[in-house]
């Protein structure tokens, strides 16, 4: 998912530079009065710039916005679930990929936190970008969780980027173990692009205000992939379980004109992340064009 809520500073700056966001902002609050193919085109020239052709899409991000209205495998539903998907990857990489899972409720209220352990993870299944972390239950704001898992459990996040796997997945709340490498830092997500089953381009971003996005291809090369990110420098260290997210990615992409697979590392175990089928919505304008269509030639859709 792209969309977060900003403050009113923020939305002010982006508005100022590119004056096309306003109108999006206009098309969120009505988007529902909106058909997908109309939506999905503007959403584009307010993002990106430009025209969309449905017939004859040609860059990474046009192959996007091609997938939200015409790639509706009634699997990605299936993979873009937090809670369903642990099983599906359970079944193809071994249960020691996938985040032990403490339990799934319908509402905050039937959340058993006496039998959760000390510090654990709260996502509802339908969202993104939305983890709470409990570190200590003895001082977790529960009142404030409340809140937050109200307002997700409200929201059909299909309606604002018409991303078509998030509109039928059931809202629901699950907690996950909380994965701990002792760094004193949130974990580092390791992003795999992967074309037709075949993993070919990965990148590294940090969690934080000012954010950095670091590509590199299958032999960890760097790759001067600008997708709107400043590069990290100094450059990031191979992690150590590189090769086995290689053969993970290779597993889980079979069968899919695009996907990107997300992994965690906790000093050497690696664990699947998520799927996601449109990387920042295919609404991020590559500073390196060329690359927008190089990488859009390798996605081959099934026309």
């Amino acid at each position: 998912m792209y969309y977060k809520n900003n403050t009113a500073m923020n939305k002010l700056t982006k508005f100022r530079e590119n004056p096309r966001l306003f109108l999006f902002s206009l098309m969120a609050k009505t988007s529902r009065l909106w058909p997908d193919k109309l939506y999905v085109r503007l959403l584009y020239w307010c993002h990106v710039g430009g025209g969309i052709s449905y017939s004859k899409p040609v860059t990474f991000n046009q192959k996007m916005n091609w997938s939200k209205i015409y790639d509706r495998n009634p699997l990605y539903t299936e993979l873009a679930d937090k809670y369903k998907v642990k099983q599906y990857v359970k079944e193809r990489l071994g249960e020691e990929a996938v985040v032990p899972c403490y339990g799934v409720w319908e509402r905050f209220e039937d959340i058993d936190f006496a039998n959760l352990p000390a510090q654990f993870v709260l996502k509802c299944t339908h969202d993104s970008s939305g983890a709470i972390i409990c570190r200590d239950k003895d001082t977790f704001d529960y009142e404030s969780a409340k809140k937050r898992v109200g307002r997700s459990l409200a929201i059909n996040y299909y309606w604002t980027l018409r991303e078509w796997p998030y509109k039928n997945i059931p809202h629901r709340i699950i907690a996950d173990k909380f994965l701990d490498d002792g760094s004193g830092h949130e974990l580092q997500d390791y992003k795999f692009w992967c074309f037709n089953g075949e993993p070919r381009v990965m990148y590294i971003t940090n969690k934080g205000k000012h954010v950095y996005e670091n590509f590199y291809d299958m032999e960890f090369h760097p790759l001067d992939i600008n997708h709107g990110f400043e590069r990290r420098l100094p450059e990031y260290a191979r992690p150590e379980g590189f090769e086995l997210m290689k053969e993970y990615a290779f597993k889980l992409s079979e069968g899919m004109p695009f996907v990107r697979i997300d992994f965690f590392e906790v000093n050497g175990h690696v664990y699947f992340g998520e799927f996601t089928f449109y990387d920042w919505a295919g609404l991020k304008p590559f500073k390196t064009p060329e690359w927008d269509k190089e990488i859009g030639s390798w996605i081959k859709l099934k026309q």
